[in-house]
Formats: structure tokens, sequence, C-alpha cells
């Protein structure tokens, strides 16, 4: 069973936002990192690049498969977690520790449009 933490929004193509304030903290799901496999490789943004909601921000590469990041929410990218450059396989150690992105929020009402802990549960186990 894939773990999925309460407080947290999801979306359908499996990324996680965590909110504090203003700022969204983007990641990929415990659910995903288990279906990618072992990551390698983490395409991301940069700093003061602007992203859309359900477009596309970069793109997680595993041994097996490569996958796009879709955007839960749009606004400007603050932060890129640098140690995925180095270390990928972060995401596989922990995938709601080791976030992709730190986003200010251009349109908060957004969030409302993204699945609660139980619904995203429910769409990984129907």
């Amino acid at each position: 069973m894939n773990e999925v933490i309460k407080g947290l929004y999801y979306s359908e193509s499996h990324e996680w936002i965590k909110i504090e304030g203003n700022i969204g903290i983007i990641g990929i799901t415990d659910h995903a990192q288990h279906a990618l496999g072992n990551i390698v490789y983490v395409d991301m943004p940069e700093t003061d690049d602007e992203v859309t909601k359900d477009e596309d921000f970069g793109a997680v590469e595993s041994v097996k498969a490569a996958s796009d990041l879709i955007s839960p929410v749009s606004g400007v990218v603050t932060e890129v977690n640098e140690a995925l450059q180095d270390n990928p396989g972060l995401i596989n150690e922990n995938a709601y520790e080791n976030w992709i992105i730190k986003v200010e929020l251009s349109n908060p009402e957004e969030l409302e449009s993204l699945l609660d802990a139980d619904a995203y549960q429910a769409l990984c186990n129907p």
C-alpha cells in the first residue's frame, strides 16, 4: 500500500502539493515513485519560470520509464530542489520529504480542483 499523507492536495497525475502561506511545495507521490521505479534524473524548471496548472513543468526519468511532471497549480517557481540534481533517487527514498519545486501561487482557488488524501487514495486503489 502506497503512502498518502493527510493535509496535502493531490492531482490525478500523481503530484502532491503542500501549502505554506502563498507558497506551494510540489513533488510526486509515493504511488508515482513506486510505479516509475529507480529514478535516475529529474528535469526541473529554473527559478522565476512560470508554471501553469495542468501543464508540464519538467520530467522524472527512471530506469524503465519517463514521466512528465504536471503542475497542480499556476505560479512562479521560487526554488528548485538542487539536491535532486546530484541524487534523484532521493525521491525513491521518501517521495514526500524530497519535493521538486516551490511555487508562489498566482491563483489559490485552483487548489479547490485538487484531490484530498481520501480521494487520492480511492483513485490509486479503486
